[in-house]
């Protein structure tokens, strides 16, 4: 970090139990010897995760601000020489996020359909927000907060009692007086989860968490004296992840409404009105991705990756739904990271972290031949333009299905990169959110 000697500390937050503690110990003792102040901080037990792991850093961190990265960002060198002046410009300023580019982009049509996913989040949904005096949310990294925010008594610091403390410090600090920005030109890239089911993990983790924050704070946000706008937009931001339980039910509902169709005429005319809706939905999203990618490299070369980020879509909303629905009946819960390989070019790499394997990909499967003898029963009966929904939900749900079966456990080749350990994990999307129990932290005085 090219800030002012003596002006800022490291701390990296590691709550891991496996040879990961060497590593650490060993590149902070050789960046201490260089003159840099950087610590190690450990606690005795993994309580609390992420949220824990930020609460107990923060009581030594010395620095009026504290940037925040998930072990797998590497930020710009000048990262605080932009971010700090934006915050001592505004007083009530809470927190600054900055945004996210990507290491392994390139790696595979999975990191380019999630890169598309992120870029739009980013380069539309933040500034959006921000601009436009709405709610919006710190992304669990890649930003800094004023310290004095968080331990704000009317804030109340760091919470585990949801799977997305990062959001729900956010607007617990909005209800509370203060504000967030976003710098698009801010930019930390990170690795994207490069398997099937390291993005079903990250995306669990968020669709559960944002849930869960849905549920604690949205009769405080109604209640408080905030315009309607800044509601409504916080209520769809707070709930958006139900779009995959209304995507399943589509899907499960396309055979029956073609039957309806057939046995009840009025019922016809609304059906096209409903699938205009539909029409509507998957293009217009699909649209604002594409300009992101323009927004930000000047091209729109987001048009060729808007195919797989469809069925990547339809293919994992089998697995949100259960996570949504997990998020409105458990609080908090276990934080299961996302396992990272070390990948920060084209060439796929392999992760020696290993996720439990459930059966969801045979729920999957199943659902992909539904979609699939849906589909050609709808071209059979000459419902063509409708049927191609049913076909992305098909591929989808045989593709997602089929790389989640369980495989034999390939061993990493000596050299590659190895996985860290819970406290080094990634951050679980927004996009934008964050995995793991530890992170690195800069603390980082004015001046």
């Amino acid at each position: 970090m090219q800030y002012a000697t003596g002006k800022h500390e490291i701390q990296v937050l590691d709550d891991s139990d496996d040879g990961t503690r060497d590593i650490v110990d060993q590149v902070a003792q050789r960046l201490s010897a260089e003159g840099v102040d950087v610590r190690v901080v450990r606690r005795s037990s993994r309580e609390g995760y992420k949220a824990g792991a930020l609460s107990h850093g923060l009581q030594s961190a010395r620095g009026e601000y504290v940037a925040v990265f998930d072990a797998d960002f590497v930020p710009p060198v000048d990262f605080l020489q932009k971010a700090v002046p934006l915050l001592e410009a505004k007083p009530d300023l809470a927190c600054l996020q900055g945004r996210w580019s990507h290491l392994n982009r390139e790696e595979s049509w999975l990191t380019e359909a999630q890169a598309l996913g992120i870029d739009g989040h980013f380069a539309i949904e933040q500034g959006a927000r921000a601009w436009n005096g709405l709610m919006m949310n710190f992304n669990g990294t890649a930003g800094v907060w004023r310290k004095a925010a968080i331990e704000d008594p009317k804030v109340g610091g760091w919470s585990c009692d949801t799977l997305t403390e990062d959001l729900d410090l956010s607007y617990r600090a909005q209800l509370a007086g203060w504000t967030l920005d976003y710098c698009l030109d801010l930019a930390s890239p990170a690795e994207l989860p490069g398997t099937i089911a390291a993005l079903k993990s990250q995306q669990r983790r968020w669709a559960t968490g944002s849930i869960q924050v849905a549920r604690k704070l949205l009769p405080r946000i109604w209640r408080a004296r905030l315009p309607l706008a800044q509601k409504l937009e916080a209520t769809l931001h707070l709930t958006h992840y139900t779009v995959a339980l209304w995507m399943l039910v589509l899907a499960l509902a396309a055979r029956p409404m073609l039957l309806v169709y057939a046995d009840v005429r009025w019922f016809a005319g609304w059906l096209w009105i409903v699938w205009i809706v539909i029409l509507f939905s998957a293009l217009a999203p699909s649209f604002i991705y594409a300009y992101a990618r323009y927004r930000l490299e000047g091209r729109w070369s987001g048009l060729r990756t808007i195919a797989s980020m469809l069925i990547l879509g339809c293919g994992m909303c089998w697995n949100n739904s259960v996570a949504v629905i997990r998020g409105w009946f458990h609080r908090g819960g276990e934080f299961v990271r996302t396992p990272k390989s070390g990948s920060d070019t084209g060439e796929t790499k392999v992760s020696s972290y290993r996720l439990a394997q459930n059966r969801m990909w045979i729920v999957e499967l199943g659902l992909g031949i539904y979609c699939m003898t849906a589909f050609i029963v709808y071209v059979q009966q000459d419902h063509r333009a409708f049927s191609v929904f049913l076909l992305l939900y098909a591929i989808g749900f045989l593709l997602i299905g089929w790389l989640s079966r369980p495989r034999r456990q390939v061993q990493p080749a000596s050299g590659t990169a190895v996985e860290m350990p819970p406290s080094f994990s990634s951050k679980e999307v927004s996009p934008a959110e964050s995995a793991g129990g530890g992170e690195c932290c800069v603390g980082a005085p004015p001046g």
